[in-house]
């Protein structure tokens, strides 16, 4: 027997891979400084926790409904209208077991063979992959260093075409950290808006941004929330990548098709923790502002280390707990370093040519971790840079 030949297309997190190798080194006695993983360090907060415990012992253990139990979906539409500035109820919200399958679904019900898809490069591998399973094309859009790693907006109206079937937008974004600018999506929204093509807003770390004002979704641009796909969840805001829960906020039309591929995969998303979720979302957000300010001071400090060592220049990231350093001035490809870097200084992160042809020449490293490590890490680095740099000049 054979793999199906669509099994070839699919891609794969690079950051799994990583890990495994930073913890077969660790086995063997290696420190390592984790900073491969985008997953908060911190605790769910305890009375999300307890929601779970007492749903279990109220007898949430059962099936639900497929798009997801009726309180969790309004908590989710209330939520979603409160901070989008937005009018969306429960009929357009879906509950899934994570935020992939609002990647995966979503793509399924919209793409044809053929189709193209406008999608940020560097950025979360997943969205290639599934373009490439489905039989689409994928048009990368480079993100632009100098613009906070942000669309070329020229660029991105000439890749518009009469295929062009759906956009992806990630903001904050994986890995840069970047926040798509208020006039930038402005102007996507003027490009898209007489043109019969969908949008993905990929706002999984919508919570988490360092700026006054909280990042702007392109729903809040007029005709936009017709043709918008919101993809957000509870695994980055409240430290619940475990517990597997995400939703997918999205036209009525869509969601019936989406209800038809939840059934045909997972009939519906675990009850309990359903329950967990309305408490997220309606209980303290005390945990969420503390996680966010801790996140902010690491970045400060972090940042500050990588701009120190020779041949590092880091942009201070505007959101997500991403470093994305260009590292051309180390004269070594991304792959090559990260490698590096994981072998000689014990410091576990990806290379940035891993989020598409775009990254190469960065290096991504989530700084969820202490900020005792990351100093750790800064130091590591430097002594391996310097070291590097003496042997590339003789």
């Amino acid at each position: 027997m054979k793999l199906a030949n669509r099994i070839g297309l699919l891609g794969v997190e690079s950051a799994f891979d990583v890990l495994l190798k930073a913890r077969a080194l660790e086995a063997k006695g290696r420190s390592i400084v984790h900073l491969e993983i985008g997953e908060p360090d911190f605790p769910t907060p305890p009375h999300i926790v307890e929601a779970a415990k007492r749903a279990l012992d109220e007898g949430w253990t059962h099936y639900g409904p497929t798009q997801g139990l009726p309180e969790l979906r309004q908590a989710i539409a209330s939520h979603i209208s409160r901070t989008r500035g937005i009018q969306v109820g429960p009929q357009h919200v879906c509950v899934v077991p994570g935020g992939k399958p609002i990647i995966f679904f979503p793509l399924m019900a919209l793409l044809e063979p053929g189709d193209e898809v406008i999608y940020p490069n560097p950025g979360f591998p997943i969205y290639e992959s599934m373009i490439r399973f489905l039989g689409a094309t994928p048009v990368p859009m480079p993100l632009v260093e100098s613009r906070g790693f942000s669309f070329d907006l020229d660029l991105f109206r000439d890749r518009l075409t009469a295929r062009t079937k759906l956009v992806i937008l990630n903001a904050p974004q994986n890995p840069t950290g970047g926040v798509i600018p208020r006039d930038d999506l402005q102007a996507i929204a003027a490009m898209l808006a007489n043109r019969d093509v969908m949008v993905l807003s990929d706002e999984i770390y919508s919570r988490i941004y360092y700026t006054g004002e909280p990042p702007v979704s392109i729903t809040a641009f007029p005709g936009m929330l017709e043709k918008t796909i919101i993809l957000d969840g509870f695994s980055k805001t409240y430290a619940m990548t475990g517990w597997r829960m995400g939703y997918g906020v999205m036209p009525e039309w869509l969601v019936a098709a989406v209800n038809k591929l939840m059934v045909n995969s997972n009939s519906c998303t675990a009850s309990f923790s359903q329950r967990a979720g309305i408490a997220a979302l309606e209980g303290p957000q005390d945990a969420v502002t503390a996680m966010v300010a801790e996140f902010k001071k690491r970045r400060d400090a972090f940042v500050a280390g990588l701009n120190q060592i020779p041949g590092f220049r880091c942009a201070l990231p505007a959101g997500a707990f991403y470093a994305f350093p260009n590292v051309t001035g180390t004269g070594m490809a991304s792959k090559d370093l990260a490698d590096l870097l994981l072998e000689e200084a014990g410091v576990s992160c990806l290379n940035g040519g891993g989020f598409g042809e775009y990254g190469e020449g960065y290096i991504r490293f989530s700084y969820a971790n202490s900020l005792p490590n990351l100093m750790e890490a800064v130091e590591r680095i430097r002594k391996v840079s310097l070291k590097w740099q003496a042997v590339m000049a003789r």
